[in-house]
C-alpha cells in the first residue's frame, strides 16, 4: 500500500468511528427522552451515506411513537435538530445525523422516490419542466436523487418554507 492509500483508509476508519460515536451519543439522548415521555421503543443505530442514522422502533406497532412523529413529521424534524444539538454539545462538531421514528422517514423516502420518478417520466414525455409542491430539505434531497437516477436533472427554487423542486428536461 502506498502512503496515500494508507492515509485514506485510516481517514475512512476515523470517519466511521466518529459517526458511530455520534450514533451512540444520539441513542443515549433519545433513550433519556423516551424515559421522560414514558414511551417504549428500541433504538437502532447505523451509518448510511456518510452520516449517522438512528431509528426508534416499537414492537407494539408504534402507535405511541406517532406522537414523536407529529403531523407531517414536524415533531420528528424538531427532535432530529435537538438530537443533533446534543451530539454537537458532546463532540463540538456539527452533526448531519438522520433520525427516523416508527419507520416514518423510510416510508416517506419511498413515496418521494416514486414521486420523483413519476415527475421525471412526465418531463420525458412532455418535454416541459414540472414544478412540485413545497418540501422540506430532506424531501427535496430524496426527489433530486430519484430524478438523477433516471438521468434527468432538477433544481430547487423559492424561499423556505415554500422551496420546491423543478424537474427539468434533459
Amino acid at each position: 500500500m502506498t502512503e496515500g492509500t494508507t492515509s485514506a483508509a485510516a481517514e475512512g476508519v476515523d470517519t466511521l468511528t466518529r459517526l458511530e460515536q455520534e450514533g451512540e451519543i444520539a441513542a443515549d439522548y433519545l433513550e433519556g427522552l423516551l424515559d421522560i415521555a414514558d414511551l417504549d421503543g428500541d433504538i437502532d443505530m447505523d451509518v448510511e451515506a456518510d452520516r449517522a442514522a438512528v431509528s426508534i422502533i416499537s414492537d407494539a406497532g408504534g402507535r405511541d411513537l406517532q406522537k414523536l412523529v407529529g403531523r407531517d413529521g414536524e415533531v420528528l424534524e424538531a427532535l432530529q435538530e435537538l438530537t443533533r444539538l446534543a451530539v454537537h454539545r458532546e463532540t463540538g462538531d456539527r452533526s448531519r445525523l438522520m433520525l427516523d421514528i416508527a419507520g416514518y422517514r423510510a416510508q416517506k423516502r419511498a413515496e418521494l422516490s416514486e414521486l420523483g420518478a413519476k415527475a421525471a417520466a412526465e418531463v420525458k414525455s412532455s418535454g416541459e419542466p414540472v414544478k412540485l409542491k413545497p418540501m422540506t430539505p430532506f424531501e427535496r434531497k430524496v426527489v433530486h436523487d430519484a430524478v438523477k437516477a433516471v438521468g434527468l436533472r432538477s433544481e430547487s427554487e423559492g424561499e423556505e418554507p415554500q422551496r420546491f423542486v423543478v424537474v427539468l428536461p434533459a
